[in-house]
């Protein structure tokens, strides 16, 4: 199916190609952006207008690194996707992450040729096959970096498609706006007064999206009592009387998404 009639298929209700973000129209929406939660709404948005299933943005993981959960700053894949990844230490056989490190510019990584690569544990087909199930066949990854040379990448992950090098282009630099957006808040939490640890951030960010202590706990590959430890803590730090409301305060000063 043609790049424009597929896309069409996946927008969202009313939305038309024109009203897709062109040239630098996108870059002054993304500098309003003020907490994680705005980021995170944002790329499902960018997502689903560009077609693609779910989006993950991370650091580039140094190759002492185990789990992408460690390195993962915002992303809206289900979270069993994430466990099993990690479960399965398929960080060790990610052909995107080897790529990443060796270049700067945009790259695609269809399933099929992950699936066909070599030199992987038999159960990787168990989770190749919980990708093809959520509807993931390709990866698109959008190498960026922010002012203090910090290197990550915006990957979009869904149907199998070609991208035009127009759109391509457009994604990488919606991807280096946002991923300098993050790097900006990050820098805003580093300098508040009730400064919040790496950990904190990740376990309030997550419980921010919805998630359980139990579920956080998987993703970070942390224990149960680990991530309410951290809960706890950040609510003392926060002055709140409960979690609900340490939610509340910890999003209306931009610590947390």
């Amino acid at each position: 199916m043609p790049w424009n009639a597929r896309m069409q298929d996946t927008m969202t209700t009313g939305m038309t190609d024109a009203d897709l973000p062109r040239g630098g129209d996108f870059a002054s929406e993304i500098a309003k952006l003020e907490t994680q939660f705005d980021i995170i709404r944002y790329m499902r948005r960018i997502t689903q207008v560009f077609g693609f299933k779910t989006f993950l943005i991370c650091s580039i993981p140094s190759i002492d690194v185990e789990r992408l959960a460690a390195s993962t700053v915002i992303s809206n894949m289900p979270a069993e996707l994430l466990n099993k990844y990690d479960s399965l230490s398929m960080l060790r056989f990610s052909t995107g992450v080897r790529r990443l490190r060796e270049t700067t510019t945009p790259f695609q990584v269809t399933l099929a040729a992950w699936e066909g690569e070599g030199g992987k544990p038999e159960s990787a087909a168990e989770y190749i096959e919980m990708l093809r199930e959520n509807g993931i066949f390709q990866a698109s990854y959008f190498p960026v970096h922010d002012a203090e040379g910090g290197r990550g990448a915006v990957i979009l992950m869904g149907p199998l498609v070609e991208l035009p090098m127009t759109v391509t282009m457009e994604l990488q630099m919606i991807a280096i706006h946002v991923y300098n957006r993050l790097a900006e808040i990050g820098s805003v939490w580093k300098s508040s007064g009730a400064a919040l640890s790496e950990r904190e951030i990740q376990c309030w960010s997550w419980t921010a999206a919805g998630k359980t202590s139990a579920e956080i706990a998987g993703i970070l590959g942390l224990s149960e009592h680990t991530v309410n430890h951290y809960l706890n803590h950040v609510t003392k730090k926060l002055d709140a009387v409960n979690r609900t409301q340490a939610v509340v305060k910890a999003m209306k000063k931009g610590y947390i998404s």
